[in-house]
């Protein structure tokens, strides 16, 4: 890559030099039309012209390199991409490239391009050799698989799709123009992060500026911190005291997201409440795609994830590892790049130029780039190796499915060789540098992740005896529809979930962290809030599945509030029950994910330089199924899993955890419950929000009177929207900002403190931060185009917007993405050029 990227920014040059330099000859008066230039050939141009032109055309090159980079795939969360880098951004702007275009050749040359393919080429040995071994595991657990425990809860088969998480105003940095401008942004059930120019370039379709992917990102609420971060990033670089930091924030409440190889992003708030529910929401996007490889991956997945470990203990890395987040390229990226890193600034930050803010910045941008590199390449060879094993596949399992028996026995004698050799000094080990803190460890994650489960019982109580209060006392069921709605989407609803999230966060291993090489404990904090994001929403699910089959015996007020209380008794139960055993298994595979690479690193100078003998134990055909390795890996597991258990098994006597004792058995389940959620998805809205015939469209209808109908039902789960009335507090003026319009951040702050009393009338076209409008393609109802409905939100106080969801959300308060009648594709990762076109990519 680094031959071609050096080749085509030469070419760049010598094409950009002489057409650069004819045009600026011919412009025209400030201001005024540029002169016609005369044909003919380009003039000549002197050394030093063609010097000032150089870094023009490698900016030139340099964008369409990350033009290219930006056609990524498979997204696991949904029609996303990582890269995402509209034209206000630091990379489409030449003022601030200029300083920097110049050394990502450098940054990504030959020998390096090189070592990238060398650290891919290894792991993906090691994912092939995984590969094989996870198609055989997934096989035998097929055939062998025992009965576990029924969960007593049911599970959403069909999950709630074209939902928006939460939608609202905030205050984008630009990095081109040092501005800040106000941005209406949505987390649409994908989560990621969507932000449009203004909440009129959603409602007229106009596709959006920017789709975040938060994979690898964390929420900073302080510049000091962000600071410090950039500071430590390179060393040797400190700002003098006094001098203009890189980041000024207009307000008290920022919210940065900072990524150690990709580009930042910059937010601010008015007031500490926007930034907590900002903060929330941001953080379920963080969570959602750090978790990006998909857990009904029973092959791809775990031989990815054991490649990586293999691949990190092959370079005498053991622990674990923050940056296991995103999708497969994604990690594998973070892999390489955490390689390339030290190298890179070992190399380039002598080369960079000007005051130390600048310096960083211009790191920020060059670790970007080469990220961005970084990811192209390895996407390109990931997705070739996938392809051939997936067309391998077949014959594999054809293998498997006849050598089983073989391939098994085989497994079990390679296991029985190794163990002799290696349990008497992985007992000692266990004995001596395990075993005595397998309590304390044990202790310390079940105090939080016990709390974090009874919240969520205890938020799930409280919604539904809400619920059956407003029906007793606001009309039954003719309003139970609106009420279950809301109900449905308990589970991903950021801000009544937060209370749960935040019993992880007093999380510590004091002084076993550094024992154990664990770099930091965010990876079991975040497994647990995926745990009770999931617990919750099966217990919404349950719950609505019992409710539903009450609803068909026709109760009357009085028997539906009984019958809900009734429900609601019967559903804690479940959960309970089930969430002690998702607990139970949580802390399992925590204590394991903690001491087993700490055992393979106290055992490796011993044991590691023998395995290779035991590889002649394996018959080549089955080589491709058991490795030596694995082998060795889960015989370290068995000898230290005894302990782990016992002391799980002795943990749920105690009461304070609320755990269930392995050999308690629910009698009294519920043998036909698993059957009722075999049925079609409950549309509470449609069968008693009391839409009934009279609001459904008519066969004969236009097409766009039908879309403006859904969009009308379009469901969200939390807003700060408020009536465009009133005003946003967030909202600029009506008129697009100009670059000059905010010459400090005195005057912006100044700016953000106004209010607006008067309803800003929509503009004739989309608007495009100045750019020249276009004509939409996406023709709109008149209904949806004219006068937008009264929100319910009115006269609620800013603080409060979040807190009170509308029975019926119209189309602009919900920010809900539909269809448009000429059949608009979904939400697609989007650029703009130079002249502030639109793109897709």
């Amino acid at each position: 890559m680094g031959d071609v990227l050096s080749t085509h920014l030469d070419d760049a040059r010598r094409q950009h030099i002489a057409g650069e330099s004819r045009a600026a000859r011919f412009r025209g008066p400030a201001g005024g039309p540029r002169a016609t230039p005369p044909p003919g050939p380009p003039p000549a141009l002197g050394p030093r012209a063609q010097h000032s032109q150089v870094r023009n055309g490698a900016e030139r090159e340099l964008l369409g390199t990350v033009s290219r980079i930006r056609e990524t795939q498979g997204h696991p969360c949904g029609n996303i991409s990582i890269w995402n880098i509209p034209s206000h951004s630091a990379w489409s702007s030449q003022a601030c490239l200029s300083s920097v275009a110049w050394l990502v050749p450098a940054a990504f040359h030959p020998p390096r391009a090189e070592k990238t393919g060398k650290i891919l080429t290894e792991f993906l040995h090691f994912y092939e050799d995984q590969y094989g071994v996870a198609l055989f595991n997934s096989m035998r657990h097929e055939i062998e698989v025992t009965g576990m425990p029924q969960a007593q809860l049911l599970w959403r088969k069909v999950p709630l799709d074209e939902r928006i998480i939460f939608s609202g105003n905030l205050f984008q940095y630009q990095e081109d123009n040092k501005k800040w401008r106000n941005r209406f942004s949505l987390v649409p059930h994908n989560y990621g992060l969507v932000l449009y120019e203004n909440k009129v370039a959603y409602e007229r379709q106009i596709p959006p500026r920017t789709i975040i992917n938060s994979a690898g990102y964390k929420i900073l609420t302080s510049v000091d911190q962000y600071l410090e971060l950039v500071g430590n990033s390179l060393p040797g670089i400190t700002s003098k005291s006094g001098t203009a930091p890189i980041l000024k924030c207009p307000t008290q409440f920022p919210l940065i997201l900072w990524h150690p190889f990709a580009r930042h992003y910059y937010f601010c708030m008015m007031t500490e409440a926007e930034q907590d529910k900002w903060q929330a929401a941001l953080q379920d996007c963080i969570r959602h795609c750090n978790n990006g490889i998909p857990e009904d991956s029973k092959v791809e997945g775990p031989a990815f994830t054991d490649a990586i470990r293999m691949y990190r203990q092959s370079k005498e890395l053991y622990g674990t590892w923050e940056m296991l987040c995103g999708n497969e390229v994604q990690i594998l990226s973070n892999l390489v790049m955490e390689e390339l890193g030290p190298e890179l600034k070992v190399e380039l930050a002598p080369r960079l130029k000007g005051k130390p803010q600048e310096r960083q910045r211009q790191w920020i941008q060059i670790s970007d780039a080469v990220y961005r590199m970084v990811y192209e390449q390895t996407n390109a060879r990931f997705e070739a190796v996938l392809s051939k094993l997936q067309q391998a596949r077949s014959a594999m399992e054809a293998v498997i499915r006849t050598d089983m028996d073989q391939i098994i026995t085989s497994k079990e004698h390679l296991a029985n060789k190794i163990r002799a050799f290696i349990l008497p000094k992985a007992e000692v080990c266990v004995r001596n540098h395990v075993q005595p803190y397998i309590s304390s460890i044990l202790e310390a994650l079940m105090v939080p992740t016990s709390q974090g489960f009874t919240e969520v019982r205890d938020v799930f109580f409280k919604e539904v005896t809400d619920m059956n209060l407003n029906v007793i006392n606001e009309g039954g069921v003719d309003k139970l529809g609106e009420y279950m709605e809301k109900l449905s989407q308990l589970a991903f609803h950021p801000l009544k979930m937060q209370s749960c999230y935040e019993k992880m966060e007093p999380l510590r291993l004091d002084g076993l962290q550094q024992r154990f090489d664990v770099s930091s404990t965010s990876v079991f904090k975040q497994r647990a809030q995926i745990h009770m994001r999931e617990q919750m929403d099966n217990a919404v699910y349950t719950f609505e599945t019992l409710l539903h089959q009450e609803l068909g015996k026709g109760p009357t007020k009085e028997e539906l509030c009984k019958s809900i209380q009734r429900i609601l008794e019967r559903v804690l139960k479940k959960y309970d029950y089930d969430s002690s055993s998702v607990r139970k298994r949580f802390f399992r595979e925590a204590l394991l994910q903690i001491t087993i690479p700490f055992l393979l690193k106290k055992l490796a100078p011993t044991c590691k330089s023998e395995l290779p003998r035991f590889q002649e134990l394996i018959f080549e055909d089955f080589a491709r199924f058991i490795l030596v390795e694995n082998t060795y890996e889960e015989v370290v597991l068995q000898t230290v899993m005894k302990d782990i258990m016992q002391a799980v098994k002795e943990a749920a006597v105690q009461r304070k955890h609320n755990l269930y004792r392995d050999s308690m058995v629910m009698h009294n389940s519920d043998p036909n419950l698993h059957l009722l959620a075999e049925g079609a998805p409950i549309d509470w809205g449609e069968e008693y929000g009391g839409s009934g015939g009279s609001d459904s469209p008519h066969p004969d209808a236009p097409e766009v009177a039908t879309l403006s109908e859904k969009r009308r039902r379009a469901k969200q789960v939390v807003s700060v929207v408020q009536d465009e009335g009133m005003g946003l507090p967030f909202e600029v003026l009506p008129e697009p900002l100009s670059p000059a319009s905010l010459d400090s951040v005195t005057e912006l702050r100044g700016m953000l403190t106004q209010e607006q009393q008067a309803e800003s009338p929509p503009p004739a076209g989309p608007l495009l931060n100045g750019a020249p409008a276009r004509e939409s393609s996406h023709p709109m109802a008149d209904s949806e185009a004219s006068s937008p409905p009264n929100s319910p939100l009115r006269h609620l106080s800013p603080g409060k917007a979040a807190d009170v969801e509308p029975p019926k959300p119209s189309d602009q308060e919900t920010g809900e993405q539909v269809s448009s009648p000429s059949g608009r594709p979904p939400i697609h990762t989007t650029t703009e050029n130079s002249a502030g076109v639109q793109t897709e990519f």
